[in-house]
């Protein structure tokens, strides 16, 4: 079987990131690289070894070498750029935050249903093995009944343009909020009767850094807190009437140490050795593809959907409107 060929669309630095793990991958390509100046690709292709470069995505997307589709740009232009690689027939892999808000979202979804075109999101924890581990640990009673989570994701990023502008779908809570809210959500599903958050914001009107409280219909809690200002411990702790686990970094989940009640360690997991993380969701993207899928059961278009529901139902809470909305 012939490598499968995968442009990128947008030159920084995560499309940096997503171009030497494919290299490093067997069977796959980093194919092309599109950017809206031709130097800038070429400079790209240059510097991790793709083989085609384009000044333009159009250019990029009637290549019919092309397999599929990463989306690496700004969270504000996934949505235009999203619908021109189904328009074009090419499966998409988009970074996170899938789109904007739920609108444009759903109209990604339908098109890529309508059209029947593989979508979709590359929130990298959904597909990573010990993030699955995790989830069957908590489901098989390793910590008798659970009934609490809290999460926390930071990094100061006040010098990051693309967070502090509203027109580029800036703040915490698209760019690292997106992982705490995942983090509970795999582990304590969709039922939320109620939520209360709270937020800071910069000067341009963003959301700096947030703590949102989910109440589920079973009386399950969990507490979330996402920040552009600190450095955070990126822990992630999943508590029960059994003990609780201790995730070390829910960004990138490296190691887990189930505690029980005496607060004595019974049992720790490490991840497999990864080349950067993000190969798992390459792989997932692939294989349905392959399997004729417009989705994967790691991030289905439902659960897509659900999440960009809640973020906006949290802008809306704060008063936070992106330019356009």
């Amino acid at each position: 079987m012939s490598n499968f060929k995968i442009g990128i669309i947008g030159a920084g630095w995560i499309a940096g990131k997503m171009a030497n793990t494919l290299k490093q991958m067997d069977g796959v390509e980093a194919y092309a690289i599109a950017s809206r100046s031709l130097e800038k690709a070429q400079a790209f292709a240059d510097e991790f070894g793709v083989r085609k470069a384009y000044g333009s995505y159009d250019e990029m997307l009637d290549d019919a070498g092309v397999d599929m589709v990463y989306i690496a740009t700004p969270h504000s232009h996934h949505y235009q750029q999203a619908l021109m690689c189904i328009e074009h027939g090419k499966p998409v892999l988009c970074e996170k935050a899938f789109t904007m808000n739920a609108r444009q979202a759903s109209r990604v979804l339908d098109l890529a249903k309508q059209k029947g075109v593989f979508v979709a999101e590359a929130i990298w924890t959904r597909y990573m093995p010990l993030s699955v581990q995790l989830v069957d640990l908590v489901r098989n009673g390793a910590i008798g009944r659970p009934s609490l989570i809290t999460a926390n994701l930071g990094y100061p990023m006040l010098g990051k343009e693309r967070l502090m502008k509203p027109e580029l779908a800036g703040g915490a809570l698209l760019d690292v909020g997106v992982y705490p809210l995942n983090f509970a959500a795999m582990l304590f599903g969709d039922k939320i009767e109620k939520t209360i958050s709270t937020c800071t914001k910069l000067e341009t009107g963003v959301d700096a850094q947030a703590s949102i409280t989910q109440i589920f219909d079973d009386g399950k809690m969990a507490t979330l807190n996402c920040s552009m200002l600190a450095h955070t411990d990126r822990m992630g702790v999943v508590s029960g009437d059994g003990g609780c686990i201790v995730v070390d970094n829910i960004n990138n989940p490296q190691h887990l140490t189930v505690e029980n009640k005496d607060f004595k360690i019974v049992a720790e997991y490490d991840a497999p050795k990864q080349i950067s993380g993000y190969e798992y969701q390459v792989t997932a993207a692939i294989e349905a593809i392959r399997d004729g899928k417009i989705e994967t059961p790691f991030m289905p278009h439902s659960e897509i959907l659900r999440m960009m529901r809640m973020m906006d139902a949290l802008r809306g809470e704060w008063g936070i409107k992106y330019p356009g909305e």
